[in-house]
Formats: C-alpha cells, structure tokens, sequence
C-alpha cells in the first residue's frame, strides 16, 4: 500500500508539498496532521485513530531524535501493542514512514520496509 510511484503534490492550506519519486516528503518541515490524514486517505489506510497517531508520534519523535526508524520490535514493546496491529494499522513500515512526513530512508532502507 505505498502512497506513489510517482512525484506528485499536494496543497496544504495553500502551500503546495512536493514528494520525491517515491511518494517520501522532501520538506519534512512542511508536515503536519492534516497532511499526515491526506496521506493515510491517499494510502487506502482510512481514518487515522489514536493507535495511529501515538505509532507517528512515536516514529517522528524517534527520527528527529536518533536519525532513523526504531526497529518494530523496540517500537511495539514500548507502545504496548502487537505486531500484527501495526500491520493491520499501516500495512508496510513505508506506510507508516510516509504519513509520518519522514525523508526518503534509501533503497538498502526501503528494501527492509516493504
């Protein structure tokens, strides 16, 4: 379920967002909810709930903090919620990456995402 194949862009409250070839935000400053819910929507993901929101928050605050993903099993420990949530949730690590607004992590990065 990744978001595209393509460059495409989308208009949050009039600022035009640009997306890399495949589909990662170039401007992570540019992030916010309602862009996060766009993307989900664009996704097939649906409405963004609070398990969700607390996995982003999670993901962004890890990325700014250490520079990358947490590995899923650190994430769901401190979370409290099962793997196959987060699948169910999301569908692919990419998924939640590219809601998240997160940078392009590189092909060796995407490989392990899917």
């Amino acid at each position: 379920m990744s978001l595209a194949a393509a460059t495409y862009t989308t208009r949050v409250r009039a600022t035009a967002v640009l997306f890399d070839d495949e589909g990662f935000l170039l401007d992570c400053k540019l992030w916010n909810r309602t862009l996060a819910q766009q993307l989900a929507d664009r996704s097939g993901i649906g409405r963004l709930g609070s398990t969700h929101w607390m996995i982003i928050d999670f993901v962004r605050d890890r990325y700014f903090r250490l520079g990358a993903m947490p590995p899923m099993r650190n994430m769901c420990r401190r979370l409290g919620v099962d793997r196959d949530a987060v699948k169910k949730a999301f569908g692919s690590c990419r998924d939640v990456w590219q809601i998240a607004g997160l940078p392009n992590p590189g092909g060796e990065a995407l490989a392990y995402m899917d």
